[in-house]
């Protein structure tokens, strides 16, 4: 799953990851206050103060995105499979990787703030306020056995004292 946030970037070194932990979603709209729910109590425990409101809410973009746009509307959760929703958050020394990974091939569309579309629609800024709010933004397809894709945001953290 790291292998594309290399591109671009310092190394980031798998084995360099000091704290990492996952969220199994479930196919409905109380997942998100549930992400929330996860990231703050993780992000509290690895004291991650100064970008703390930005990833919770990063966090609640990326997931209100898989749920609306990458999952068929008739999903119902069969007990027997994985969840079709996953949340990632890893954390080196001075970066922070939020990443949802969903079951959808369709890559990400952000709308384009400059465009003439509705500027007052409900919906449409997820991906905008992602770029905003994080250090950068991207996506990959899963390889391997699993299905879908991996929406990701980084977070710069300032080095501890």
């Amino acid at each position: 799953m790291l292998e594309p946030l290399r591109q671009g970037l310092p190394p980031l070194d798998p084995s360099a990851v000091s704290n990492a932990a996952t969220c199994a979603l479930p196919a409905r709209y109380e997942a998100v206050r549930e992400a929330r729910r996860f990231t703050r109590g993780t992000l509290g425990q690895w004291d991650i103060g100064d970008r703390f409101d930005d990833a919770c809410l990063v966090v609640s973009e990326l997931v209100t995105n898989a749920l609306r746009h990458a999952l068929p509307a008739d999903t119902v959760r069969d007990p027997e499979q994985d969840t079709p929703v996953r949340l990632h958050l890893m954390r080196w020394p001075e970066r922070l990787v939020c990443a949802v990974r969903d079951p959808s091939h369709r890559s990400p569309a952000p709308r384009d703030p400059d465009a003439s579309e509705d500027c007052d629609a409900e919906s449409g800024r997820g991906l905008f306020l992602v770029d905003s709010f994080s250090d950068g933004w991207g996506w990959h397809p899963v390889t391997g056995s699993l299905d879908g894709k991996v929406v990701w945001a980084l977070f710069l953290l300032r080095p501890s004292a």
